[in-house]
């Protein structure tokens, strides 16, 4: 392991790369073709190791593992009581190795190192708990039916899905996916992101110490045009969870219907608001304006990339915005004092690559004619660093205002009435998430009911919990994450009917 020394005068361990290979059935192997893909750092620019590469064969092994393990093994069988205490044992497995996790995420993502041991790592380990506390209240009702039958209603597991998990949440996002589905019982085949892969496989190889039953969770790592497409096409896959950018999500549903109607639930790209009224606390809405886009470098798909103020209040919140925006910290994302790591690179040749997307977009928000206020280059230091980026004088059809740039550009809009907020905010293919900043809790009622997206925070943002539902309106999917709704989504319900006769009553 290498040393990394902090700021604050500790040292940071990098950890050796332990696994490397796909994990089917419980073991790690090597791919069938013996193909293999790098994964770069994007704070050294360096690459981590080279991964095992699945193709299509591989999927069909991996899937292969998990029907076996549905169809035949003890997984769905046991008592969701038993299930609970397998998850229990691998969030304390996570507990105990998070900051071995942590540097993996860091090297792999870019992610804070500090702020991933501390608080992302752990809330993942509990939402397996959170889910784990529900796999022993899965039922369904007695039916009051109208005809002389009995009638209730069963809820079982849909069998084998296929989660596909982008790179900006390696962790949080893989439990996402696999807490509910697990709970439910359901067995599996993850495909995490080609950019970060090396998290995945140490949770399956804890998910494997922890007692899972082999075949419940398989991890198959490669790129999406080719094993991403042979999960969502795969005839023996009952369901695919899919978090990731509105056009593979259109993909993804083409290939679910080409294929066998399996189950689809897509969380998609966003292009959320930021609504500031006239009568907010500027302060606590620049705050918020500043976190939610920069947090994770902006890459979040429920970012507030769009901030609407209202024109009362405009030029004192962009003053107060700037500053803060100065203030922000970019560099080492090992570093206990940055708050900006670098940005995610990809690994497939042929992929248009992230960092050289968001700069295009800074050049393209120049060229349509908003006013550059903060940033708008590469950091000049090593590592896929960019400026944390702020452009005024946007007009809600500008392609700054309009596409998901999933970096840290912000576009500021500015509105008159209650009335022309709520259109500005609507004005958008997606509808994933919203925020409005107000003390009037008529306007709080009135835009929070007419703005087109699946979750609105006031006076908060990014206020997200494993018992709050969470999923988008119109291009940015549908299906929810977290709370019980998400474990729904992996539960097929089934009506049950017998006659009565001769009853007293029905």
């Amino acid at each position: 392991m290498a040393d990394i020394s902090n700021s604050d005068g500790s040292s940071i361990q990098i950890p050796t790369i332990k696994f490397t290979k796909l994990f089917i059935n419980g073991e790690f192997v090597d791919s069938i073709s013996g193909k293999t893909f790098e994964t770069i750092n994007p704070r050294t620019c360096e690459v981590i190791a080279r991964i095992s590469e699945a193709d299509k064969e591989d999927v069909d092994l991996a899937v292969k593992a998990a029907r076996d393990a549905f169809d035949l093994g003890p997984w769905p069988r046991m008592s969701g009581s038993e299930r609970a205490r397998l998850m229990l044992k691998w969030a304390d497995l996570i507990d105990e190795h998070k900051e071995e996790l942590a540097a993996l995420d860091t090297i792999d993502s870019g992610k804070l190192y500090h702020y991933s041991k501390d608080f992302e790592i752990p809330l993942s380990a509990n939402m397996l708990r959170y889910y784990a506390g529900a796999a022993d209240k899965i039922h369904g009702q007695v039916l009051k039916a109208s005809m002389e039958f009995h009638a209730y209603t069963l809820m079982e597991p849909i069998g084998v899905v296929g989660h596909i998990i982008p790179w900006n949440g390696p962790t949080f996002l893989f439990f996402t996916k696999v807490s509910p589905s697990i709970a439910a019982g359901c067995t599996m085949v993850v495909k995490p992101a080609e950019q970060t892969p090396l998290s995945a496989l140490f949770y399956a190889h804890l998910a494997k110490q922890a007692g899972i039953p082999d075949g419940v969770v398989n991890v198959v790592q490669g790129f999406g045009h080719t094993t991403g497409a042979a999960i969502t096409s795969h005839m023996d896959i009952d369901a695919v969870s899919f978090t990731g950018s509105t056009e593979v999500g259109r993909k993804i549903m083409e290939a679910a219907a080409r294929s066998n109607l399996k189950q689809v639930s897509l969380e998609l790209g966003g292009k959320s608001p930021l609504i500031v009224f006239d009568d907010a606390d500027i302060d606590k809405a620049v705050e918020f304006a500043v976190l939610g886009i920069f947090f994770n470098k902006g890459e979040v798909c429920c970012a507030s990339s769009r901030v609407l103020v209202q024109e009362g209040i405009y030029d004192e919140f962009e003053k107060k915005l700037l500053e803060k925006a100065k203030a922000w910290t970019i560099g080492d994302p090992f570093d206990s004092k940055t708050q900006h790591g670098p940005q995610a690179r990809t690994t497939y040749i042929t992929s248009k690559d992230h960092y050289e997307k968001i700069l295009s977009y800074i050049e393209k928000g120049k060229r349509e004619g908003a006013t550059l206020l903060l940033g708008g280059k590469p950091v000049d230091i090593k590592g896929y660093y960019i400026e944390p980026t702020i452009f005024s004088d946007v007009k809600e059809d500008m392609c700054i205002a309009q596409d998901e740039i999933f970096g840290p550009v912000l576009s500021i809009l500015k509105f008159k009435t209650i009335e022309e907020g709520i259109k500005i905010a609507n004005n958008i293919k997606f509808g994933l998430a919203a925020g409005i900043m107000t003390k009037n809790i008529d306007t709080a009622n009135t835009v929070s009911r007419s703005i087109r997206a699946g979750t609105i925070w006031i006076n908060c943002y990014f206020a997200l919990g494993n018992d709050i539902p969470f999923g988008g309106y119109k291009m940015s999917g549908f299906g929810k994450d977290y709370g019980l709704d998400a474990l729904y989504k992996f539960l097929h319900v089934k009506s049950v009917v017998t006659p009565i006769y001769n009853s007293p009553w029905l």
